[in-house]
């Protein structure tokens, strides 16, 4: 078996918090060495803690292997990323890269301010190992990716946020690196800029490089990695595919899931006419999944049971996206039922998605039971279920070969045709027109 090009064991990292900082008047001075002198703690003293920002960190990444590291704010993942990067001195474990590593963690991180685009170019290669010669060779490709052609004699200093983003994304991807390592910093860029990235990034893995990938945007995750890292709280939670680590994630945060059941009647959705007891996300093989291949038919189950009977009874389903955006509402036109009492009993009603409808991303879907006429809603039990969309690079969806960010919150497959003439042709047509009575 190849050996990793990134081992970490048992690595932690830990924070002094409270912890009196060095005095930098003559006054702090005298008044800390009075303390010190009748035995009095320094101040914030007895308030200092220690804070583990990472624990128990273990895991390998093999050459070639694109990684995303997900999780809130504040669950350790720049830390980790910085150890890795050689910023940062871990408290506990060990570290070992091997291969040439670039990292792009903080705006301009490696850039001198003094010096202009151009030499700051020159130095991060420098920094990289790179000889002049190679980047000189890459200097035209990183300069025309950045658009910072105009300003290329101008101190970096001077550069906004998103010139220096992109001047500094540009050089570490271009200059060959075995190892890229990218942070949310890409949200600072524009659209336009994040998809220039990410379809370098996916570039850079086809090439057999390794990227490490920390990113709020799930949907760019599941496209561009084939595995997830989810840090809660500096700890490892989960290490797996991608998109079922981002599924995992969506639900700690949302407390959705692909199924809910009501065991207590007392406790469920409803009323005196209609109780909910199961709702689940389903494949047309009748396994519960909270993960969606768009390619794939899906289906939204609901299990009721009608207490009293002789109401005209329409199930309705709600879907929101992760932005709380109505994507759609579909409601049963099953024509069985449609405008017919229901007799009490028990009832599973099922809506079936067709494959390439949906868009990838997080979907959240609220579950109501209503009569039309009048209109009379007998429960609505919002975000009671979730699934995470995936829309694969394989090939067979909407996306077709683009990889990068594909906005909507629908993405059907539509029949496309296509006519063609050649030059020919199209003068024959011409002279056909112009001599028509």
């Amino acid at each position: 078996m190849p050996e990793p090009v990134i081992s970490v064991r048992q690595l932690g990292k830990s924070y002094r918090l409270g912890a009196t900082l060095a005095h930098n008047t003559l006054r702090d001075q005298i008044a800390a060495g009075f303390g010190k002198l009748f035995g009095a703690k320094k101040p914030g003293e007895e308030d200092s803690e220690t804070f583990w920002a990472l624990q128990d960190i273990s895991f390998d990444v093999a050459a070639g292997e694109v990684v995303g590291i997900i999780g809130r704010n504040g669950a350790g993942k720049s830390t980790l990323l910085k150890i890795l990067s050689q910023i940062t001195e871990p408290t506990l474990g060990e570290v070992h890269v091997r291969g040439r590593l670039a990292s792009l963690l903080e705006v301009g991180t490696g850039f001198h301010p003094e010096l202009s685009g151009r030499e700051n170019i020159f130095l991060n290669g420098a920094i990289l190992g790179m000889t002049k010669k190679e980047i000189a060779a890459k200097f035209d490709e990183i300069v025309s990716f950045a658009g910072v052609e105009k300003f290329l004699g101008t101190p970096v200093k001077r550069y906004s946020s998103g010139m220096y983003v992109r001047l500094a994304f540009a050089v570490a991807a271009h200059l060959d690196p075995e190892i890229l390592v990218v942070d949310e910093v890409l949200a600072v860029g524009d659209a336009s800029f994040q998809r220039k990235c990410l379809d370098k990034m996916q570039s850079v893995s086809k090439q057999g490089r390794t990227v490490l990938f920390v990113s709020h945007n799930l949907p760019a995750v599941t496209r561009l990695c084939s595995r997830a890292i989810l840090l809660d709280a500096g700890r490892i939670v989960e290490d797996g595919p991608a998109h079922q680590v981002a599924t995992k994630y969506l639900g700690s945060g949302f407390g959705a899931m692909a199924e809910r059941r009501w065991p207590d009647p007392a406790k469920a959705p409803g009323n005196h006419v209609v109780r909910l007891d199961r709702v689940s996300i389903h494949t047309e093989q009748g396994e519960v999944t909270d993960v969606h291949d768009v390619r794939h038919t899906v289906g939204i189950e609901i299990e009721y049971e009608v207490l009293e009977s002789e109401h005209v009874l329409v199930a309705n389903f709600h879907f929101h996206n992760e932005e709380g955006v109505y994507a759609f509402v579909l409601a049963d036109t099953d024509p069985a039922w449609h405008r017919r009492p229901r007799p009490a009993g028990k009832y599973v009603t099922t809506a079936w998605i067709p494959p390439n409808l949906l868009a990838e991303g997080s979907l959240f879907v609220g579950i109501a039971i209503s009569t039309v006429d009048p209109v009379v809603v007998h429960f609505y039990e919002p975000s009671c279920v979730a699934f995470q969309v995936v829309d694969k690079m394989e090939g067979g969806s909407a996306r077709g070969d683009y990889a990068g960010p594909f906005p909507g919150v629908v993405r059907p497959m539509v029949r496309w045709t296509n006519r063609y003439a050649t030059a020919t042709e199209l003068e024959s047509m011409d002279t056909h027109a112009t001599s028509a009575p």
